[in-house]
C-alpha cells in the first residue's frame, strides 16, 4: 500500500515514533517540527528511489507536503 510506505518513510527519515499514524488530512508541513527543508529533500530522494520515479524541481511545492494525504496523492501520480 502506498501510504503505508509513505507512512514509514516519513517516519524514518524523521525520527519519529514508530506507532506514529497519519490521517488523510494530517499536517505535515508547518506541523512537525522535524520536517523541515532538508527532511523535505531526504523525503523526496527516498519517495524517488522506493518508487522509481522522477520529482522535477517544479512539480515541488507546499502543497504537495500539505498534509499526509497530499503528498501521498503526488506520489499515487507519479507511479
Amino acid at each position: 500500500m502506498v501510504a503505508e510506505h509513505v507512512r514509514n518513510i516519513i517516519i524514518s527519515t524523521l525520527q519519529l515514533d514508530e506507532d506514529t499514524q497519519f490521517e488523510q488530512d494530517s499536517p505535515l508541513l508547518g506541523a512537525i517540527a522535524e520536517f523541515d527543508s532538508m527532511a523535505i529533500v531526504t523525503v523526496l530522494t527516498s519517495l524517488e528511489e522506493s518508487f522509481d520515479f522522477t520529482v522535477d524541481d517544479d512539480e515541488i511545492s507546499a502543497d504537495v507536503f500539505e498534509t499526509f494525504g497530499s503528498l501521498v496523492n503526488f506520489v499515487e501520480a507519479k507511479i
